[in-house]
């Protein structure tokens, strides 16, 4: 499914994929004065993804055209897109009970910026009172955080997430896994494979390190009224409304 939600679009913002935590980090806020920074190093390789559209010689094959990304679809998913002002910036791929968010962004040519993300992601979660923890996991160094959030009733709550990254040419993927899959390792393992999966189109042009890569809605989508009833909206690869999610207009791909 395709939904539009306002979000920020920085590097480092920590939104939930699945709608239910609240942003938890600001990635292009600047450190406290003094404070140490990683050393970035080069893009280490990847041979096993995420790709740069340079190295796959089909990319618009199984996956969905957004533009800036090419999303692996497979059965069963729900993607949404996400906008800052007028720009979509992310995708969110939600698996049932669980949900990765894709964010692509500009980064050096001669350097990866996800050690220097993640120490920004880890300052900003911890001085709202979250816990991190650093690991090397499925997809390289992560961090798992429990997150605080505000629950429905209005009582205070923790929320699991993980935090992924991986340099590549000119660019940087950031995903978020929250929901099962960020607790539990047999619902992370399909998440996993759609984040090495996902192929990045950075484009020729001049950008700012950190700027968002623009994505676009595939040609056939289109926004649909909210109330809209499921069965009008048979017939046609994206259909929506508000449905589930209650997040404001949408539009859905069903699989």
């Amino acid at each position: 499914m395709f939904g539009r939600r306002k979000k920020s679009g920085s590097a480092g913002d920590a939104a939930d994929a699945t709608g239910e935590a609240e942003q938890v980090d600001e990635l292009g806020t600047d450190a406290e004065e003094g404070e140490a920074r990683r050393v970035n190093l080069p893009p280490a390789p990847r041979p096993d993804g995420p790709w740069d559209v340079s190295e796959v010689s089909r990319p618009g094959e199984g996956r969905v055209d957004l533009g800036g990304l090419f999303v692996p679809g497979v059965e069963g998913m729900e993607l949404r897109v996400e906008v800052a002002g007028d720009a979509i910036v992310a995708a969110t791929v939600v698996l049932r009970d669980s949900a990765v968010q894709l964010q692509a962004f500009a980064a050096p040519k001669k350097e990866g910026i996800w050690g220097e993300v993640r120490e920004e992601i880890a300052s900003g979660i911890t001085q709202q009172g979250g816990i991190i923890d650093e690991v090397e996991g499925p997809l390289g160094w992560e961090l798992r955080a429990q997150v605080p959030v505000q629950l429905p009733d209005g009582t205070g709550g923790v929320q699991m997430v993980r935090f992924v990254g991986v340099d590549g040419p000119r660019w940087f993927l950031r995903g978020v896994i929250s929901g099962q899959g960020a607790v539990q390792p047999q619902a992370a393992g399909l998440l996993e494979q759609i984040f090495r999966d996902t192929v990045v189109v950075r484009g020729e042009g001049p950008m700012a390190p950190r700027d968002p890569i623009v994505l676009k809605l595939p040609e056939d989508a289109q926004m649909v009224p909210e109330g809209v009833q499921q069965e009008e909206q048979e017939g046609s690869r994206f259909s929506g409304g508000m449905g589930q999610l209650q997040r404001g207009p949408e539009i859905t791909e069903v699989r």
